[in-house]
């Protein structure tokens, strides 16, 4: 008996210190944002969702969850595919150290949709799609 009882005491440890649905981040777009690892966090919109969304999401973690200042730029660490912290069809993985993500930073171009590895953006021109999602 005792025996088991401390088996189901580690399990529960485990289970609360997992990362899991409970310790997701909502954005003020209403996307999920889940931590990947150290170096990666990772969008999930509501629905396929579309850039503006998707940046805002990125960015109002970095500035709430991570405390990044405003001069911080969010680099794309992996474009849409399935997301790896929830198995839903669409998600985008960003980081704010592009050196320990192991990603390049690409140069100024920017396609608001393409979310090419390495295209960044500072947190706050990424949260101005949070003012304008807000609008609507």
């Amino acid at each position: 008996m005792r025996r088991h009882l401390s088996g189901a005491i580690a399990l529960a440890i485990l289970l609360v210190g997992a990362p899991g649905a409970g310790d997701a981040f909502t954005s003020r777009s209403g996307a999920r944002v889940n931590p990947v690892n150290q170096a990666v966090f990772e969008v999930v919109p509501r629905s396929s969702g579309n850039g503006p969304i998707i940046w805002c999401a990125a960015a109002d973690y970095a500035q709430r969850a991570l405390k990044a200042p405003w001069q911080a730029r969010v680099y794309v660490a992996r474009g849409r595919g399935v997301s790896v912290t929830t198995g839903r069809r669409s998600a985008v993985q960003f980081t704010l150290d592009p050196a320990a993500a192991g990603i390049v930073p690409n140069g100024t171009s920017l396609s608001l949709n393409s979310f090419a590895v390495g295209d960044s953006m500072s947190v706050q021109q990424a949260f101005g799609y949070c003012q304008k999602q807000m609008a609507f």
